[in-house]
């Protein structure tokens, strides 16, 4: 078993243990993918201010986020197809963040169901909804999460139609894949995969099939995914929605101050700047370069966190420093999912961890109350000088 000290050794596992097109559908953007790359990039932009003769000692980065104690300040993020990284993957990304202490978030295009995962995960885990135009399946997919004890839901409001990833295109990307020549060559040689994936039923989008009307195998499911994001998601069907969970509300996919306002307007109990990874709007500026402008914007009326970028648990440390209660990751534990299974998960959450202590250490900090802008050096021209709209 190789050393692994960082994300990026869990990134080189995951790419040599993985097919392709699964690995490719972790590792890419939208169009020129120039907001995917500046997601990462402008968090090396900002430094720390390195002090000393500081007590280090008694050290935590326990806290909560939505009044849920934490272990640090980060949840898992939901990710499409999770379970195509890893045999069952849903399932092991949900017990590692349960037995570490962080919250976990099932996605709606999950391989795993809510039930699955309910049924198999020793701790309560959040859902992620997306709108559809079938309203009888929103309404449903709701009711399941409630029947799951989920204890908050996420609403992703930045897909309501598709960005297009080059990469998923070429590959042909399906769940699961297609048994064409080349895929099945990929599976030959990615043998712990397949050998996951022969011993698990889970092998398909179960939230959907069985569920949405009409839609009992693959070839009528892709039909239903490819015209049921619902373009008209407003604000009024956000505070409908809000209403009809009556739970913890999470709104992910804000990177506008005015859209923060509005989200707050809408009932939200956090809110994540987010650009989707830069899955979505290619060009976006990236979430941490916004962060600041939401923070004056809306600190104090909701929670703030912050998602996409993070590679790092000093990532981390910075998007708490620059205002944000808490974060959310997605490729980092990916990674760690498509190298090692639950185990890789773990260590992904484990190296964060690390990063994040001993940085807030050495900057003379001991507890997150106590992280603030001050330990950072921030260039100038950071959130940049743009242009008035004419």
């Amino acid at each position: 078993m190789p050393v692994i000290t960082n994300i990026d050794d869990l990134k080189r596992l995951h790419r040599r243990r993985t097919p392709k097109m699964f690995f490719d559908y972790c590792e890419s953007g939208s169009w020129t993918e120039q907001t995917f790359r500046e997601n990462t990039s402008d968090f090396d932009r900002i430094r720390f201010r390195q002090r000393v003769a500081v007590d280090m000692s008694g050290r935590t980065l326990n806290g909560t986020m939505l009044g849920q104690p934490v272990t640090m300040p980060v949840a898992l993020a939901p990710v499409g197809s999770l379970g195509m990284q890893n045999a069952d993957g849903e399932i092991k990304a949900a017990r590692a963040a349960a037995a570490f202490g962080v919250p976990y978030t099932l996605s709606t295009m999950s391989i795993c169901s809510i039930e699955d995962v309910a049924q198999n995960s020793p701790a309560p885990f959040w859902f992620q909804l997306y709108v559809m135009q079938d309203t009888g399946f929103v309404d449903e997919i709701i009711e399941r999460a409630r029947a799951a004890n989920c204890s908050a839901l996420v609403l992703t409001l930045d897909l309501q139609i598709l960005g297009q990833r080059h990469k998923d295109i070429k590959n042909g990307l399906s769940a699961p894949p297609k048994p064409t020549p080349r895929n099945l060559w990929d599976m030959a040689t990615k043998w712990s995969w397949s050998f996951g994936m022969a011993g698990t039923r889970r092998r398909t989008f179960r939230n959907i099939v069985g569920h949405a009307k009409s839609v009992g195998d693959l070839s009528s499911l892709q039909a239903w995914t490819a015209e049921q994001f619902d373009p008209r998601l407003d604000w009024d069907k956000v505070e409908r929605i809000r209403e009809r969970w009556g739970g913890k509300f999470i709104l992910k996919g804000i990177l506008d101050a005015e859209d923060a306002r509005l989200a707050v307007k809408a009932g939200a109990d956090a809110i994540v700047v987010s650009n989707h990874g830069g899955r979505q709007l290619d060009g976006a500026l990236s979430s941490i370069r916004v962060l600041p402008s939401i923070v004056r914007a809306v600190k104090g009326e909701t929670e703030i966190w912050l998602d996409s970028g993070i590679r790092s648990g000093q990532d981390i440390l910075k998007a708490i420093a620059m205002g944000a209660d808490g974060t959310m990751i997605g490729r980092a534990y990916v990674y760690g999912l498509g190298a090692m299974g639950q185990a890789g998960v773990t260590r992904a959450l484990q190296i964060l961890q690390k990063e994040m202590d001993v940085t807030m250490a050495l900057c003379g900090r001991r507890t997150l109350r106590e992280v603030n802008r001050d330990i950072l050096l921030v260039p100038r021209d950071f959130e940049g000088d743009w242009a008035e709209n004419a």
